[in-house]
């Protein structure tokens, strides 16, 4: 068998860092919430009134979580955190009876609105749930747009053919229906007209078999980004050790008018848990992104993501890095994809 050669090479025998930390990581932890809680983990992102707005994933010490925004005018520091929660578990929803977790936020400009997709928690598993908001003070809940077990999702901006699509991950064991597909959780995609039924079901990015680092369980992370070159798909790879689960990430390109179709998917992660904060916490070895934004100006990509499920993160890269890396990946031609 050939050598693999990386194609993150740097001198010597060194990886090249795409994503490259915050000297200041953690950014934000419990201790900074204005309220107790036990950890602050798996933000959404998006610019907001000339600053960033975070929706953070915050769990209580009953082990339950809800939704909380950070805004910052920068998007590093000086972060103004809502005093209570502010967006939490409805009374009249049995679907968030244990919590609401980890969001992703996509701007819509044909509603005026940003879409709110998250994972809503009770007896009967989790499952994709949406809302809207036009100012993240108050929310219209549209409910659950999948059924239990199923989760890691976000809509895309704008309509395809005249259908909203979202990505999705249901917790499936069995073997999926796709030549070079193998048992473990797949990432799909769904479309509607009318953002409440959902059908045109199919697998989009599978995950691989064998000893690959994302052969177990592949998720989105973040919302996809639309660049000239396609849309850019990070997503989560999950390969099960002797000590535990890893969390890593990798990226996929999708064609920009047909976003079924897989242009290029890379076959390393290009970030995964290093640091002390991402190798010890609630959950070890876990990085685990759930909101990006592009700065137009300056080309850079800022990744907010959590940690260990204990804090919240940044890391940064140049647009047009993460693209020359992912058009160099296979494409649906090569075995390895």
């Amino acid at each position: 068998m050939a050598v693999f050669e990386t194609r993150l090479k740097s001198t010597g025998n060194a990886f090249r860092e795409l994503f490259v930390r915050d000297g200041r990581n953690p950014i934000l932890t419990a201790g900074d919430w204005p309220y107790a809680v036990n950890t602050v983990f798996n933000p959404a992102a998006t610019a907001f009134r000339g600053g960033t707005l975070l929706l953070a994933r915050v769990e209580d010490r009953r082990g339950l979580s809800h939704l909380t925004k950070a805004f910052s005018e920068n998007g590093e520091t000086n972060w103004k955190i809502d005093r209570w929660p502010t967006l939490e578990p409805g009374p009249d929803r049995p679907e968030e009876a244990w919590g609401l977790e980890d969001p992703r936020i996509t701007r819509i400009d044909e509603l005026d609105a940003w879409a709110v997709v998250y994972t809503a928690y009770s007896r009967a598993g989790p499952t994709v749930s949406l809302a809207l908001t036009k100012d993240f003070m108050t929310f219209e809940k549209l409910g659950p747009v999948m059924p239990p077990d199923d989760k890691d999702a976000a809509l895309f901006p704008r309509r395809f053919q005249g259908k909203w699509t979202l990505i999705h991950r249901p917790i499936g064991t069995q073997p999926a229906r796709a030549e070079g597909i193998g048992p473990g959780a797949h990432i799909w995609l769904s479309r509607s007209a009318d953002l409440k039924y959902w059908g045109d079901h199919n697998i989009l990015i599978g995950a691989r078999k064998g000893a690959w680092w994302d052969a177990n369980k592949v998720g989105l992370c973040t919302p996809p980004m639309e660049t000239p070159d396609g849309w850019l798909l990070l997503y989560h790879g999950v390969r099960q050790t002797a000590s535990g689960a890893i969390y890593r990430l990798g990226l996929a390109l999708l064609d920009l008018e047909d976003p079924s179709k897989v242009l290029r998917r890379g076959d390393e992660w290009i970030f995964g848990p290093r640091e002390a904060y991402e190798r010890e916490g609630d959950v070890r070895d876990v990085v685990f992104p759930c909101g990006w934004i592009k700065d137009e100006k300056t080309d850079q990509v800022r990744m907010y993501y959590g940690a260990a499920d204990t804090s919240i993160c940044l890391a940064t890269a140049s647009l047009r890095d993460l693209l020359d890396y992912i058009k160099s990946c296979p494409g649906p031609e090569d075995s390895s994809f």
